[in-house]
């Protein structure tokens, strides 16, 4: 479905609607490009976008079936790019991605969203508002683009740092809720976590030939805009590693204070096994009922080994629990 399809001169969107047939031919006029907007198309539809900007069949592809990895390629004098937009869903704790794909021409930028992506429309408008940035042409749309989708990983860090600190209260609490094993919530995190940085670590790549000025459709006056989104997304990558990290020392640290309960319930139950084996020892040699028990010529044997059961099984409770046993 075609969002939008808009043609700029100098800066500023000529007025009225545009058919796709009549973007090209408008477009090739001196200070002129054309920006069209798809949502999901169709292979029909997307078919004559193709046709109509001679679009390379290899990246139409790509655009066609999605699940792409972050990229850029170059075709002839055009380039294709391929970003990954990334939401934090709170509810269920994991990071919903989706994809925006870019054809960039001489005078043409044709941008393909699947899923629910970063929205293009506040980003229009906004370079819209800003003429001496879109007059740089399509590029400059490109830029805002890929600018907007790594702001857009900010939140989506805060919100795994704040899923970080719960788990590491939960690992490290002095008094943790038995029966309960965080493990299970560290895994599902650091699946996200790795996936997070699988859709945005490939980008430094791509904006690393964007700010170098190496490929040819870039102007040197956006070079320096580029290279301030490759230290953001840089430093967002850098955060994404550090989680990774920290969710692997957290799971180590979980699994030994697993090991570290069952010793202390280990230990516990031996210490009751060894307090409960003297009357059991003395209870069965009275169950052999032998003929001459020592306690049968004196009238006080049976409550002083009774007595003596109870001292001894007082005796062995207070030095476990002295020792920690119990």
């Amino acid at each position: 479905m075609i969002v939008d399809c808009a043609v700029y001169t100098d800066g500023v969107r000529r007025p009225g609607e545009l058919a796709l047939e009549a973007a090209l031919e408008a477009a090739r006029e001196p200070g002129s490009f054309t920006w069209i907007g798809l949502l999901e198309p169709p292979p029909s539809e997307f078919l004559a976008v193709r046709k109509e900007f001679d679009l390379h069949h290899l990246a139409v592809e790509d655009a066609v079936h999605a699940h792409q990895r972050p990229k850029l390629e170059v075709y002839g004098g055009d380039l294709f790019v391929v970003l990954k937009t990334a939401r934090y869903v709170e509810d269920d704790e994991r990071v919903e991605f989706a994809e925006i794909q870019a054809f960039v021409g001489e005078n043409y930028i044709v941008t393909v969203r699947h899923g629910t992506a970063s929205a293009l429309a506040d980003v229009r408008t906004m370079l819209e508002d800003d003429p001496a940035h879109l007059i740089h042409g399509p590029t400059a749309v490109l830029h805002a683009i890929v600018d907007r989708v790594v702001d857009d990983y900010e939140p989506v860090i805060a919100g795994l740092d704040n899923d970080m600190r719960e788990i590491e209260v939960e690992v490290f609490s002095a008094d943790p809720v038995r029966g309960r094993d965080p493990s299970k919530r560290i895994y599902q995190l650091k699946r996200e976590v790795l996936d997070f940085h699988r859709h945005t670590k490939p980008l430094l790549e791509a904006l690393d030939r964007l700010q170098t000025g190496s490929i040819r459709l870039c102007v040197p006056e956006l070079c320096s805009y580029f290279r301030d989104v490759a230290d953001h997304l840089l430093k967002v990558v850098g955060e994404i590693e550090h989680f990774a990290d920290l969710l692997s020392d957290a799971l180590d640290a979980n699994l030994a204070q697993v090991a570290v309960r069952q010793n202390d319930d280990m230990r516990k139950i031996s210490a009751w096994v060894a307090v409960g084996a003297f009357p059991t020892v003395v209870g069965a040699v009275y169950g052999m009922n032998f003929e001459h028990m020592p306690e049968l010529g004196t009238r006080y044997g049976y409550p002083v080994v009774l007595v003596l059961t109870v001292v001894a099984c007082f005796v062995l409770y207070r030095r476990f629990k002295r020792v920690g046993w119990l």
